[in-house]
């Protein structure tokens, strides 16, 4: 079994709603989440002259492959009426592949531990709350860390 670390996202329309629906169809379609993180507001990233995200992080247990798992998540954006149009840009849902077990891997368009991780204080956040101790195969430090270190400063606040 894989264990594969998931950040969920999104900041247009009802976020809740596609953050429960996006985690129900990576149940149905990849395997099981065994662990959730806080519901986070942040202030976007990249392009920030837009609405605030809300951000979960999730830990999945999968039969996938990496490379499955990404077709698969692609699949799930989809069909949740995921428009790639501007980088960076509002959007109904975005999962991204955080951390695939110890692996690293730069093939095609994945690219694992995510590239971006370390600069991402929303995603920081969210993974501290459920795997603080995971350490990043290619930094070789544990997640807190890398939150204590990071610089982003952009706002992030648990979401009630």
């Amino acid at each position: 079994m894989n264990e594969a670390y998931l950040l969920i996202g999104g900041n247009m329309g009802d976020r809740m709603h596609y953050l429960l629906a996006a985690k129900k169809m990576l149940e149905l379609d990849c395997g099981t989440i065994t662990r959730q993180s806080s519901v986070y507001e942040t202030e976007a990233w990249g392009m920030e002259n837009q609405d605030p995200f809300l951000n979960q992080a999730v830990l999945l247990e999968t039969e996938l492959t990496a490379k499955e798992l990404l077709v698969t998540i692609l699949v799930i954006e989809e069909k949740l009426g995921r428009k790639r149009e501007v980088k960076y840009g509002p959007r109904l849902i975005d999962i991204d592949i955080l951390f695939y077990n110890d692996e690293v891997i730069k093939i095609d368009n994945l690219k694992l531990p995510h590239p971006q991780i370390q600069y991402r204080r929303f995603a920081l956040q969210c993974l501290n709350d459920i795997a603080s101790g995971k350490i990043h195969p290619v930094f070789q430090k544990p997640v807190a860390q890398l939150l204590a270190e990071c610089t982003d400063p952009l706002t992030v606040n648990k979401f009630s």
